[in-house]
């Protein structure tokens, strides 16, 4: 399937071209300042230095989206989702893990309104 054309990176005043929404170097930078700033500082410690290890073991098992499995569409996992957010309780148990591709994750996280911190709503699929 051909890839749509490139489009330039949203970080204001780079230049550089990409296929997501911001370019690689301004990528890690978007998401070092939300976790720094933006993410809650009672879900800051819940996301520790294993969550890396943890996350990387998980898609390991689960190459394929999940959502897009059930489906019947075959696309890779890039992005681990918690189906109970760690804020309401949830744990990193791989009972309550989910592989997603982007598009599924971003459209699970703004029906959840998690990173708006409006009420939780928890979607099993």
């Amino acid at each position: 399937m051909p890839y749509s054309p490139k489009k330039p990176c949203r970080y204001p005043g780079c230049p550089r071209l990409t296929h997501n929404t911001y370019c690689d170097v301004h990528a890690r930078q978007v998401s070092s300042y939300y976790n720094q700033y933006q993410r809650p500082k009672r879900i800051r410690p819940r996301y520790h230095r294993g969550w890396p290890k943890i996350r990387q073991r998980y898609l390991l098992r689960h190459h394929f989206c999940e959502m897009c499995l059930s489906q019947g569409r075959y696309t890779q996992a890039t992005e681990v989702h918690h189906v109970l957010p760690l804020e309401h309780g949830g744990t990193n148990d791989f009972n309550n893990l989910m592989a997603l591709c982007k598009p599924c994750h971003s459209r699970i996280t703004a029906q959840m309104d998690d990173r708006w911190h409006k009420a939780p709503r928890q979607y099993h699929y």
